[in-house]
């Protein structure tokens, strides 16, 4: 087997590829600790939700300072769940920003609702909260007592300009269910919607409800997961019962129960949506790295922005709120078309014949087919994301990247960027 033919797994695996081996997009950040964590859960012979998720969504709570985190099997189930607690029905409405993936919009479908889209902010690509007012004016005016709920979403592990978002939905009685699906650890100063006065928090312990993931690529990696946490008992209560086929307890709940242990009650028409043992386990593990793992990323972002700052070609990601903690789950990089012999999919496919994995984040919804032609959405009803989503380009930012694979990166987007410059 030659070198070429590997499939790189880690960083390890990179560095034994040969000189210049090629650099993957992503990688997840797995060592022994959690091959050892997971063993020990698979020898416990408790698999599925039981002790291992119980510690997995007390230590979560208490790392975002939310009174309730409950763990499920992603970040889409978090978002739906959520949404579902809060009473989002048929018919209502659900302020969405079109730079997201498509999960943060096709949860408000599941139950019937209909998400109405918003333009983002050039500089962070997070919901432009002007836009985001005028939209809620224009709805409220045009008699639209369905609006129900907003959903900021924390792009790339920025946050959201939340004390203003906080603002508007108690002006507006709306509730806010934030996907901070790249944000964790994310801080943000800001009031929340259960203390008014403006501090330095996490993202997670502001809206009425916040969404998590744990998708092999995000800032925590348990394979598949998601968590949902929030201050209300009654939400936290919903979700419990939500997650696990609407059944009054699950199977570890029972254990403890005077009942006997094969008694349940059906509730509600539920979902299947619980977090295993053996995905907590890692999740534990990677929650406990997180120190370690979050400052590696702001090295690796640094790194670049110095080298990136000043180019002609290129622009590195702006920080509204350099005193705010970025969890940097994304590096979204901005290339200058008028600077440029080439597009953007041209500057990906260079990159990618250099041996750097590369991608884009997002494609807008406004332009994928399901949500244009349902609710007949033009580029130039959202000229900002329109526009960006033609300049952007995330770099591989992952904690198992080495200095000389963050070398490599700098030395072929400079030389592109050089190479192309109009």
């Amino acid at each position: 087997m030659t070198a070429s033919s590997v499939t790189p797994r880690s960083a390890a695996d990179v560095a034994a590829l040969g000189a210049i081996p090629r650099i993957p997009f992503a990688l997840p950040c797995i060592g022994e600790q959690e091959i050892e964590s997971v063993v020990a859960t698979l020898r416990s012979g408790w698999l599925t939700t039981g002790p291992k998720t119980k510690v997995f969504e007390e230590a979560f709570a208490q790392a975002v300072g939310a009174r309730h985190a409950l763990a499920v099997n992603s970040g889409t189930a978090a978002l739906h769940l959520a949404l579902e607690a809060l009473g989002v029905e048929a018919d209502d409405l659900v302020l969405v920003p079109t730079w997201t993936f498509t999960a943060t919009a096709e949860v408000v479908r599941y139950l019937g609702a209909h998400p109405v889209f918003v333009d983002v902010d050039a500089a962070t690509l997070n919901v432009d909260v002007a836009k985001l007012e005028e939209r809620i004016i224009a709805l409220k005016r045009e008699g639209g007592g369905k609006l129900k709920a907003m959903m900021p979403v924390h792009v790339g592990g920025q946050a959201c300009e939340m004390d203003h978002i906080v603002r508007l939905a108690c002006s507006h009685g709306l509730a806010i269910v934030e996907d901070a699906a790249h944000a964790f650890p994310t801080t943000v100063n800001s009031a929340s919607v259960t203390e008014r006065a403006p501090r330095s928090r996490m993202v997670g312990s502001v809206g009425h409800a916040t969404a998590f993931s744990f998708y092999a690529t995000k800032t925590i990696a348990t394979g598949e997961g998601g968590m949902v946490t929030t201050e209300d008992d009654k939400m936290a209560e919903r979700i419990r019962l939500m997650r696990l086929h609407g059944v009054s307890k699950d199977a570890w709940s029972r254990r403890a129960s005077p009942l006997p242990p094969w008694y349940y009650e059906v509730l509600a028409p539920g979902f299947k949506y619980n977090l295993t043992d053996i995905a907590s386990a890692l999740g534990l593990v990677q929650l406990q790295r997180q120190p370690a793992l979050v400052a590696r990323r702001t090295a690796i972002a640094k790194r670049y922005s110095a080298a990136f700052s000043g180019h002609p070609a290129i622009e590195p990601p702006v920080l509204r709120r350099p005193e705010d903690v970025c969890a940097w789950h994304l590096y979204v990089l901005r290339l200058n078309p008028d600077r440029l012999t080439i597009d953007r999919d041209q500057f990906t496919r260079e990159l990618d014949a250099r041996g750097v994995g590369c991608s884009v984040h997002f494609i807008p919804l406004h332009l994928q087919p399901y949500w244009r032609d349902r609710y007949r959405l033009t580029q130039e009803m959202f000229p900002v994301a329109s526009r960006e989503f033609t300049r952007v380009v995330s770099l591989p930012i992952y904690p198992d990247m080495t200095d000389g694979m963050v070398d490599r990166v700098i030395e072929v987007v400079t030389e592109v960027a050089s190479k192309c410059r109009r």
